[in-house]
């Protein structure tokens, strides 16, 4: 994607932005996401040193708030369960402690919050919900891996059985059975 490309995209979120809230400029401050579906509320809160930048980068992101906010919408007449967008203008220097105050406050009032911490970027900042490692290439790979291997093993045991080819094995051939099994979890099974 070309510079030229992610900046159109970019101009496009915020416009989506500011049909929900058109007061929304690029001040400092934070932002307050809620929702309400089937008598839950949902609230997020987050802050930013550029409050509509900001807002548009959960329109194309993938943390969980985005993901969030790209299945449910934002609010309007046709989608009455989207996110509303919600924003209080603060110094950048008082942007953390204004973050906890609001999460604290949206919490109180009866709010699931989608926050996975406290609020702030320094000393202090604790997590409020489970947060799971990020999944990486790697991750994916070890995944394949384990899931090959069960596989691999379910038809072993259901329906195969692994052999030396030759009459006569060799070392070679013996420590590729051995790796096998072990790959399947069955070691034990070599004479089998």
């Amino acid at each position: 994607m070309t510079y030229q490309q992610i900046k159109a995209i970019e101009a496009k979120n915020k416009q989506r932005i500011l049909s929900v809230n058109p007061s929304i400029t690029e001040e400092s401050g934070i932002y307050i996401l809620t929702r309400e579906e089937g008598g839950f509320k949902f609230g997020y809160v987050g802050q930013a040193k550029h409050l509509l930048t900001r807002l548009a980068q959960h329109l194309s992101g993938y943390q969980h708030i985005d993901l969030s906010i790209k299945k449910h919408g934002l609010y309007n007449e046709q989608n009455p369960t989207g996110w509303k967008i919600e924003f209080v203008y603060c110094a950048q220097e008082d942007l953390d402690k204004t973050e906890q105050y609001y999460i604290y406050d949206y919490a109180l009032a009866g709010y699931q919050m989608r926050n996975k911490t406290a609020g702030g970027q320094g000393e202090g900042k604790f997590g409020i919900a489970e947060s799971r490692p990020a999944k990486g290439y790697h991750d994916g790979l070890k995944q394949g891996y384990e899931n090959a291997r069960r596989e691999v093993k379910h038809l072993f045991d259901l329906h195969l059985k692994a052999v030396i080819k030759a009459n006569k094995s060799n070392k070679v051939q013996e420590k590729a059975l051995l790796k096998f099994y072990d790959f399947i979890g069955e070691t034990d099974n070599l004479n089998g």
